[in-house]
């Protein structure tokens, strides 16, 4: 009988609980690692993982005293973009057989982690079931991560279009932290450069203007919020 392969998960916020949560379901081997005590408690209260630590992750200390194994696997997924990318950089000096996943929602992220010494990133603004098949080429990895657009979690993507008075009109993608409002942005049509859509891959100098048309992913509270913000008081969106 193969052993289950062991799954090292550092962060349980933002991406880490969905992630988590769904490995144990699929009956993972999920050693969780979490420096945040509220999040750690959060964790314990489940009780489906086989350990649940709290540790300061920029301990290399603390880190070195962990038992991987070779053919473990290190997924980081903290909600901090800087310590994420802190996190590989001292796994992979610590680790280095071992291969590491990291999640990103920023292209400059992105950039960071790779050369940090990540084995692979997901980019959550290219992401999509096929690519990440390809990418991993392991269903227990793939159906976790397809997990964050099932329809249960209700995320969805959404055309927006830039209405006139909006706050965004005149700033450079650049200058926009789409974040800040729970959502992704995944792409726009620049209608002072035709009908072709830009993809955030290709830069971010592109600035907004009334009439534009941006394309966002997140749960659909997150983007009805969204949608609201960026409408001048007074108006709703069509």
């Amino acid at each position: 009988m193969t052993a289950t392969k062991r799954i090292y998960l550092f962060g349980y916020g933002k991406f880490g609980r969905s992630i988590a949560e769904e490995l144990a379901e699929h009956e993972a081997e999920v050693v969780l690692i979490e420096s945040k005590e509220s999040h750690f408690h959060e964790a314990r209260k489940l009780g489906k993982f086989q350990r649940t630590l709290l540790m300061d992750v920029t301990d290399d200390d603390a880190l070195g005293e962990l038992p991987v194994r070779m053919d473990d696997q290190l997924v980081c997924v903290m909600d901090d973009d800087h310590l994420n990318v802190f996190l590989v950089l001292s796994l992979r000096a610590l680790f280095p057989e071992s291969k590491i996943l990291a999640i990103s929602d920023s292209i400059h992220a992105t950039r960071k982690l790779k050369m940090a010494g990540a084995n692979k990133v997901i980019d959550l603004y290219s992401i999509s079931a096929t690519r990440i098949h390809n990418i991993l080429n392991k269903p227990i990895a793939t159906r976790f991560l397809e997990g964050f657009l099932e329809a249960e979690h209700e995320y969805s993507f959404r055309e927006i279009v830039i209405p006139e008075g909006s706050f965004l009109h005149g700033k450079k993608l650049e200058e926009v932290d789409f974040r800040r409002y729970g959502v992704i942005f995944v792409g726009m049509i620049d209608v002072e450069l035709g009908n072709s859509f830009i993809f955030v891959t290709t830069g971010l100098e592109h600035k907004i203007d009334t009439g534009d048309i941006i394309v966002c992913i997140g749960h659909d509270e997150d983007l009805d919020r969204f949608e609201h913000e960026i409408v001048p008081s007074g108006e709703e969106p069509q």
